[in-house]
């Protein structure tokens, strides 16, 4: 069973499979991931941390990172001459 909710200062979705691959940051929003099956990468600009079920992953607002919040819109628009303005719509910015 998948589920989405959105409210004024929390978003929770359910998908399956990857981010983006390009290390990027979010300037105003946090962002968190509860892994319930499988593995999950995440790449920092210091190091990369691989993490299974029952993990929780916290990544405050201003720490660059390879997994975002903004994944449904990436997913939706898979045209690469869009991204950065995908990015620039969750105030986020690539840095790659």
């Amino acid at each position: 069973m998948a589920f989405s909710s959105t409210g004024i200062s929390f978003s929770i979705h359910e998908w399956r499979g990857s981010g983006p691959a390009i290390l990027h940051v979010h300037h105003s929003d946090d962002e968190a991931w509860h892994v319930l099956d499988g593995q999950l990468t995440f790449r920092y600009s210091d190091r990369i941390e691989t993490v299974g079920p029952g993990t929780t992953v916290f990544v405050p607002a201003g720490v660059a990172h390879t997994y975002s919040a903004l994944v449904a819109a990436l997913q939706a628009d898979r045209v690469p001459a869009h991204q950065r303005e995908i990015y620039r719509r969750f105030d986020s910015d690539v840095l790659e």
